[in-house]
């Protein structure tokens, strides 16, 4: 059986709010002011499937936030959205690999964030056999293509894995190709479901 795991809130608790406030601070403008103007907008499409460096990104992202940051100031706010490891999701992934299972991660992320947590959270990458960035593979969720190609790469039909996931769209896009999948909604989801 191969299982497929988000990282962001499945793996990993991280907010958004976090990166917004530590801008907030190095730039004086407002937090509430920030949480107007941020937008998951094309810059962040662009960058979570590799087409733009992390300095355009922060470039582009800092002008349309009207948000005057340098570029270590920018990754000072980034890097901030990582929280802490969820514990007991590893314990889980760690024991269906145990018991002869395929584990991988398939994650939207980025070239800035990949600098920094798996650093933090060493045990995130020893509790998969195979990670799979979105910035890698020049594709991102919710597009179909990338559930396709993780099934490919380890030989997998869609009924014979299970995909996690924080976000309906992802979880909706994974269904339609007959990906069967479990909506992770908060720390709990994964834990329960193998209880």
């Amino acid at each position: 059986m191969l299982y497929i795991f988000d990282l962001g809130n499945v793996i990993v608790d991280i907010d958004f709010k976090r990166v917004l406030g530590v801008w907030s601070r190095l730039s004086g403008i407002p937090l509430a002011t920030l949480s107007e103007r941020f937008r998951m907008g094309k810059p962040f499409e662009m960058h979570e499937r590799g087409e733009i460096s992390d300095e355009a990104f922060a470039d582009l992202l800092c002008e349309e936030m009207e948000m005057p940051l340098s570029f270590a100031q920018f990754a000072e706010g980034w890097q901030a959205i990582f929280i802490d490891q969820r514990d007991d999701t590893l314990a889980v992934m760690q024991r269906l690999r145990q018991e002869g299972n395929q584990v991988v991660i398939l994650s939207n992320t980025n070239a800035l964030h990949c600098s920094y947590w798996p650093a933090r959270f060493p045990d995130v990458g020893a509790s998969a056999d195979r990670i799979y960035l979105s910035q890698e593979l020049g594709m991102r969720k919710p597009e179909v293509d990338i559930y396709l190609h993780v099934l490919r790469q380890e030989g997998a039909k869609p009924e014979d894995a299970l995909f996690f996931d924080d976000h309906r769209d992802n979880v909706l896009s994974a269904r339609s190709i007959g990906l069967p999948t479990v909506h992770v909604i908060d720390r709990r989801t994964v834990p329960d479901y193998f209880r």
